[in-house]
C-alpha cells in the first residue's frame, strides 16, 4: 500500500492507504462547507465509499453524497461548488448524477449529487451501512480491493470492474 498525504491521489492513478483517523473530521469539516454553500438546495449530506468505513483500506479520496430534490434544478450548485474549488465533470458516466471533483495537483475529494428518493442515491447508502455493520463482509472487501490492487497496479478501470459483482451483490436491496 502507499504512504503520503491524508487525503490526495494523482489523477487517473490508483493507489491504497490504510485507514486514516482524520477521515471523518475531514469529512465533516467538509459537509459543513458544503452545507453553508448549498444548503438550502439539499436534502441530506453523506459521507460515503470505503473512507466512510472504519478501518477499511482506500483511495485516499473523500466521496461525499449530496441528496436534492431535483436532478435538473440542482444546476444551481454548480457555481457555489466551483467557489469551494470543485470541479464539475457533467454526469461522468452515471445518468442524472451531477459530479464534481476537488483538489491540484491531488484530487482530495470526489462530490456525487443524486435526487434522494432515486435508487442511486439508495444503494450507495447501504452499501456503506452494510460494511459499517458486518465486520466479516467488510474485510472481504479489503482482501478483495488489496487483491485487486496487486494483481493490476497503476490500472484503475481493471481494478473498479474487479470490484463490480461484489458490490451489486452487497448493494442490493
Amino acid at each position: 500500500m502507499g504512504g503520503g498525504a491524508v487525503l490526495g491521489l494523482e489523477h487517473g492513478s490508483l493507489r491504497l492507504v490504510p485507514y486514516c483517523d482524520d477521515w471523518p473530521q475531514l469529512y465533516e469539516i467538509e459537509r459543513q462547507r458544503i452545507a453553508a454553500a448549498i444548503g438550502s438546495y439539499v436534502l441530506d449530506i453523506q459521507h460515503i465509499g470505503s473512507t466512510a468505513i472504519p478501518g477499511m483500506v482506500a483511495k485516499p479520496i473523500l466521496d461525499i453524497a449530496v441528496a436534492v430534490a431535483s436532478f435538473e434544478e440542482a444546476v444551481v450548485c454548480i457555481a457555489p461548488l466551483a467557489a469551494l474549488g470543485y470541479l464539475y465533470r457533467g454526469e461522468n458516466g452515471l445518468p442524472r448524477r451531477h459530479y464534481f471533483d476537488k483538489g491540484e495537483p491531488l484530487t482530495t475529494h470526489h462530490l456525487h449529487m443524486w435526487e434522494h428518493d432515486t435508487e442511486e442515491w439508495a444503494r450507495h447508502i447501504r452499501f456503506r451501512d452494510r460494511l459499517r455493520a458486518d465486520p466479516a463482509l467488510a474485510a472481504e472487501y479489503a482482501a478483495l480491493k488489496l487483491r485487486l490492487w496487486a494483481e493490476h497496479p497503476g490500472d484503475r478501470n481493471a481494478y473498479q470492474d474487479g470490484k463490480e459483482v461484489f458490490c451489486a451483490r452487497v448493494q442490493a436491496p
